[in-house]
């Protein structure tokens, strides 16, 4: 499955980090991750840290699906409103799931913090009105959240104006974000869990799984075999592909990084990272040798083909809107690309088994805008699962909720 276009700023910048084998002999471990991105290192690193025998096979190079793709926003903020959750689900529940988020971000910052060159930093994060009919429903979503104890302030025109320079009618700003580099932090994961013994193998292919109650075998096209007590399914947006169950809907996002900008010409935007209540929406955020990466223009586009085509124009379209609010700034696209992202009904993420595949199967689908955040707190429910422990979120984040 091709999972983006263009030339995402990640791969490109970093480079082939670390050659990982194919692996080429059967193998055992206690649980076998399949997917070499963001998520399945997350997962992987969390797993090892606390003792279990992991090993991980990636179809590609490693990070080279959509996390080259990821513009890497690390936000407790779901695309779904708090308030628009509480409504589906209750509100202790989606306070619940916004403060697993919140929480994220700092267990997100830890692991990062082992690392150099990963660009993990905290920003603010300012959510602004795009139109004047969406200001009621910003300030409710405000009251909501400070109800609950998040640390946001409300910002009214004036404010927004003078503080970012943007015209909109209101804005919440959030004092908990980061951004991080995920390819970077990817790579680091992995190549430390090999040095301390831990399989990690890229160009190899899952072929077939044979699950039973004791436990999976895993099998490449070249007939190597991995038995394993559990199977975690970290594959990303082709994990819809082991399922008969449509669980989410396919999509194409657009991004491109500009060249460096001087950090007096980026003010405000520095440190704070910036979308808007329309839909699909725009956001930017910088990074820390002070380029600006802006993503949006999503639209229902699955085939690679048609998304290669669309790069040149969606990114020119995406210039125009930022240069719309600032005008000021030297926007000069370095490299830009698309790629492929899913959305569920609700905007939470699905992590555990489905009844087609039994017990020792589980899924990570860290889908939508926040995924490294999903899957930081996916990772702790995984390892929750396999510990047969109960984890607070097993059913929010879980098939029942669609099955």
């Amino acid at each position: 499955m091709d999972l983006k276009s263009g030339y995402p700023f990640w791969a490109v910048s970093n480079g082939l980090m670390h050659a990982f084998p194919p692996l080429q002999q059967d193998l055992r471990c206690d649980v076998l991750v399949v997917g070499g991105g963001i998520s399945g290192a997350l997962i992987a690193n969390e797993l090892s840290a606390h003792g279990h025998d992991v090993a991980l096979i990636e179809q590609r190079d490693i990070g080279w699906g959509s996390t080259a793709a990821s513009t890497a926003l690390l936000q407790y903020e779901i695309d779904t409103h708090l308030i628009d959750l509480a409504q589906q689900y209750g509100e202790p529940a989606a306070v619940m799931a916004y403060r697993a988020c919140a929480e994220a971000i700092g267990d997100l910052r830890a692991v990062a913090g082992d690392f150099r060159g990963v660009d993990c930093q905290p920003m603010q994060s300012l959510y602004y009105a795009s139109k004047r009919r969406h200001r009621a429903v910003l300030q409710e979503e405000y009251a909501l959240r400070l109800r609950h104890g998040f640390d946001v302030r409300w910002l009214d025109a004036d404010a927004v104006r003078e503080g970012y320079g943007i015209e909109a009618p209101g804005a919440i700003l959030s004092a908990l974000a980061a951004r991080v580099d995920p390819y970077q932090l990817t790579y680091r994961l992995l190549m430390r869990l090999q040095k301390r013994g831990c399989p990690v193998h890229d160009r190899t292919v899952l072929h077939t799984l044979e699950p039973t109650t004791r436990g999976v075998t895993a099998t490449t096209p070249e007939g190597v075999r991995i038995r394993s007590r559990h199977v975690v399914l970290a594959t990303g947006y082709a994990g819809q592909q082991w399922l008969k169950q449509r669980v989410a809907r396919n999509r194409s996002s657009y991004a491109f990084i500009t060249d460096p900008i001087d950090p007096a010409e980026l003010g405000p935007l520095a440190d704070t990272m910036v979308w808007e209540s329309a839909r699909p929406y725009l956001y930017m955020r910088s990074t820390g040798d002070h380029r600006l990466l802006v993503g949006g223009e999503d639209d229902t586009v699955d085939i690679p083909a048609r998304r290669d085509g669309r790069v040149a124009s969606k990114t020119g379209t995406l210039l125009k809107q930022v240069a719309k609010l600032f005008p000021h700034l030297p926007l000069r696209p370095a490299f830009s690309w698309g790629g492929t992202f899913a959305e569920t009904h609700d905007g939470l993420p699905f992590f555990g088994p489905h009844p087609q595949w039994g017990a020792r199967v589980l899924f990570a689908m860290a889908y939508g805008g926040n995924g490294i955040t999903y899957s930081m707190i996916g990772a702790g429910l995984l390892r929750a699962r396999i510990e047969r422990r109960r984890h607070p979120l097993e059913g929010l984040f879980g098939f029942a909720r669609v099955t």
